[in-house]
């Protein structure tokens, strides 16, 4: 029962991490109809920047993900205008943003490894003389603060797309950008932000997860690709649905693991995927995500 337990508090605290990512996914979809396959990467540098501000620099953990963030959501705001804005003008096909948000993937890849190498690098704990215990299980305090920071971005984030001008003007921009614009909307500004607040969120996964993993270079790669998958789960463009289907992805992952083996816990993702798309592509929340592509 203790290993049972122990399993699932590890696949809640993955599949927020997942979530996050499904968010960002989801976000960029939601408002303005576009899919990025970036994230992941930008989670590995949101580790890195985290670690460097944190451990390095010696700065407060708060400050260390608030300047982490910041950093995250001007660097998408600059993709969107530097790249993604300038491939639209273009009038080119959604695939070629899609290559191209790959492409731009790659680079950070390779742009982690020549900046901090390709070993692993240990990410001290944010509490370390705090311990704690659930159902006799100890838990890692960062795992909670996983958790919980994850719900509240998933909250705030769900508020501020349906209950906000601004929210209401990404939705409506994505949906029609001609007649957006001809209400006034500007649909450059909102897509930008779009992207910035996707890439802040990719960055605050990295935060989180550092203290409980290794950062390395190719840490957000497979984590990105699952985030994807969590996405298409929940119903790709629903916030909700982004972190349940995050959560559900990541407790399948570690129970597989625990108790058959730990060789199939990357392939259950993709398995899983595939099953999705064939028998339901809209996700458990049933959100009809790609109808306007």
């Amino acid at each position: 029962m203790t290993k049972l337990i122990s399993l699932i508090i590890s696949g809640i605290m993955l599949g927020c991490i997942y979530g996050l990512i499904a968010l960002g996914y989801s976000l960029i979809y939601k408002a303005s109809g576009l899919m990025s396959f970036v994230q992941g990467d930008i989670m590995t540098w949101g580790a890195f920047l985290g670690l460097t501000f944190y451990s390095l620099l010696g700065l407060p953990y708060i400050v260390s993900l608030l300047l982490t963030m910041l950093i995250a959501f001007l660097f998408g705001f600059l993709l969107e205008k530097g790249v993604i804005r300038q491939l639209l003008n273009k009038n080119v096909m959604p695939i070629y943003i899609v290559l191209a948000t790959i492409a731009i993937s790659y680079v950070l890849l390779n742009g982690s490894q020549i900046i901090w190498g390709t070993l692993p690098f240990y990410f001290p704990s944010i509490i370390p003389s705090l311990k704690l215990k659930l159902f006799e299980v100890a838990v890692q305090p960062e795992i909670i603060l996983c958790v919980a920071i994850s719900v509240v971005c998933m909250v705030l984030l769900h508020f501020f797309m349906t209950k906000t001008k601004l929210g209401t003007a990404m939705r409506a921009s994505s949906m029609d950008p001609l007649a957006a614009e001809a209400c006034g909307i500007d649909v450059s500004l909102t897509t930008g932000l779009t992207w910035a607040l996707s890439s802040a969120l990719a960055a605050t996964a990295g935060m989180l997860i550092g203290p409980l993993y290794s950062v390395y270079a190719t840490l957000g790669s497979t984590i990105g690709r699952k985030g994807f998958t969590g996405a298409v789960i929940g119903g790709f463009g629903n916030m909700y649905g982004a972190m349940i289907g995050g959560v559900i992805l990541g407790l399948m992952e570690i129970l597989v693991s625990g108790y058959i083996s730990s060789a199939y816990k990357n392939l259950i993702a993709y398995v899983v995927l595939l099953i999705f798309l064939f028998v339901r592509p809209t996700g458990i929340t049933n959100e009809k995500a790609i109808q306007d592509v």
